[in-house]
């Protein structure tokens, strides 16, 4: 596919291999991402690529996330079957580490300050339950599956519809999965990666997934709550629900994911 584009490519470095492909197209500034594991979340491949390519174009003039490339149009593109799209490739030192709390809180509210602009096409809140439990019917009953866990996963998903994703709260465009781990370290600052799950919603969402994501790297709670106060978000326990609905997600996908592997 870099042939075809005329990237110049001497060698291709698996840089992350997990529910995408992460390739660096040595020696070229390039970046091309695959998708793999996520592809079964989305109906329409192409469009959900997109709205990603839509998302980081608008970002751009931010300098708050991975860029497209000047060498090759982001796409997304089709090869083999599979989806892909392109970017930049950004000189940093690896994701970000927790460090101090209040600059990792001032990176989730400048690129929620920035995306607030955003116009265009995304799918919204609701879509987002849709594709979880479209993922969820994609679980076939195994020994070490039962068919009425499956059944009772389906049934956390349903309350959540009351309590989440049915909520009346001010909705944005998202990054999606605002996690510690998109978030890379450069020598200007930090630089958000992997919008592809990027919709539009309450920034509860972004803000429940990047304080348990902060936990996950072994923040305390005193931590998580400066780094909120950062952002400019009082209270968490507002957050609690949305917690629930990232733990019952991440549980589906990690069972989805053990049977795609298997």
């Amino acid at each position: 596919m870099a042939g075809k584009q005329e990237v110049p490519c001497e060698g291709a470095v698996v840089l992350r291999s997990g529910s995408n492909v992460i390739v660096h197209l040595r020696p070229s500034p390039v970046v091309a991402r695959v998708m793999t594991g996520t592809v079964v979340l989305h109906e329409d491949p192409e469009g959900w690529l997109g709205r990603e390519v839509g998302v980081l174009s608008y970002l751009a003039p931010f300098g708050l996330a991975v860029a497209p490339s000047p060498l090759v149009a982001p796409g997304p593109y089709c090869a083999d079957g599979l989806w892909m799209t392109f970017w930049e490739w950004v000189d940093h030192r690896g994701r970000a580490e927790l460090g101090e709390p209040e600059p990792l809180g001032h990176a989730l509210r400048e690129l929620h300050e920035a995306l607030s602009g955003y116009s265009g096409e995304l799918a919204g809140f609701g879509d987002l339950g849709e594709d979880i439990e479209r993922l969820r019917l994609a679980l076939r009953p195994t020994a070490a599956l039962s068919a009425e866990r499956i059944d009772s996963l389906g049934e956390r998903l349903r309350a959540l519809g009351e309590t989440v994703f049915g909520l009346e709260l001010p909705v944005q465009a998202l990054h999606g999965d605002a996690s510690l781990y998109n978030l890379l370290w450069t020598p200007a600052g930090p630089v958000w990666n992997d919008f592809e799950d990027t919709f539009r919603g309450p920034v509860h969402w972004d803000l429940a997934g990047f304080a348990m994501s902060l936990e996950f790297t072994g923040a305390d709670s005193a931590f998580v709550r400066r780094a909120l106060d950062a952002y400019g978000f009082g209270d968490r326990r507002e957050l609690a629900p949305f917690a629930e609905a990232h733990e019952l997600y991440d549980e589906i996908w990690q069972l989805y994911d053990a049977q795609r592997r298997s």
